[in-house]
């Protein structure tokens, strides 16, 4: 059963939301280590792997939301020719 290309069109909008959100999340967490956490304290492993999992996360969404942009551009092309084709078929 082939996708429909709102459903893509959709999927691009909410992934690439959540790839925005979590990046700049990482960034956030980024800049409160840098400013509020010192040194020498042990978290800022944790702010760093929390961070870098943030990243990882809306990079990950933001190509999922590329693939479906593709998709659902593929499928309106696909629609367009099928409606091109019938058009043509039905002025013969």
């Amino acid at each position: 059963m082939p996708h429909s290309s709102s459903s893509h069109s959709e999927k691009y909008f909410s992934k690439l939301f959540i790839s925005f959100v979590a990046i700049t999340g990482s960034v956030l967490v980024i800049f409160y280590s840098i400013f509020q956490l010192k040194k020498d304290d042990g978290y800022w492993y944790a702010w760093a792997i929390i961070s870098a999992i943030l990243l990882c996360i809306g990079i990950y969404f933001c190509l999922q939301a590329a693939v479906h942009k593709v998709k659902s551009d593929l499928s309106k092309r696909q629609r367009m020719r099928e409606q091109q084709q019938t058009f043509t078929a039905d002025a013969r």
